[in-house]
């Protein structure tokens, strides 16, 4: 699930304009912002490939013991 800006400012406890002045006026504070949330996306996308990869894992392993 892509995360909007608006829940960004929510998450940091800012206004949603803060973010948009960031961009503008501290581009290298909204950049290192950016990168932490697309971190944590791609963790939890990770987080769910993982989970999936073992439930196949787990089902063809089931189907070897029969």
């Amino acid at each position: 699930m892509k995360i909007t800006q608006q829940d960004m400012a929510r998450l940091l406890e800012i206004d949603p304009r803060t973010l948009r002045n960031w961009r503008k006026d501290k581009p290298f504070l909204y950049e290192i912002v950016m990168k932490g949330f697309a971190f944590d996306e791609i963790v939890e996308s990770s987080k769910e490939s993982y989970e999936k990869a073992l439930s196949i894992k787990e089902k063809f392993e089931l189907k070897n013991k029969l």
